[in-house]
């Protein structure tokens, strides 16, 4: 992220509906984001189209949460048939 972007960029991923919390931090990066969606297709929708035409953002990284053992954000999942 560049820096002088910093408010601007919290201010755009705070408004996106995806995002579930939202966190500035210290050390290699800059914000950390927890979203919520419903699968890959959605995800890469949201990254694409969504997280990476915010200005001032250069890159992502993301890393998948596969279960929650401890913690506030126990995983949940709800299966659907069409």
């Amino acid at each position: 992220m560049e820096s002088p972007c910093l408010d601007e960029v919290v201010q755009a991923l705070s408004q996106l509906s995806n995002v579930e919390e939202l966190y500035e931090v210290t050390g290699e990066f800059d914000v950390v984001t927890l979203v919520s969606v419903a699968d890959m297709d959605e995800f890469r929708d949201f990254l694409k189209n969504k997280v990476l035409k915010i200005k001032g953002i250069r890159s992502t990284v993301t890393s998948i949460v596969f279960n929650a053992s401890k913690g506030a954000r126990k995983a949940t999942y709800e299966v659907t048939e069409p």
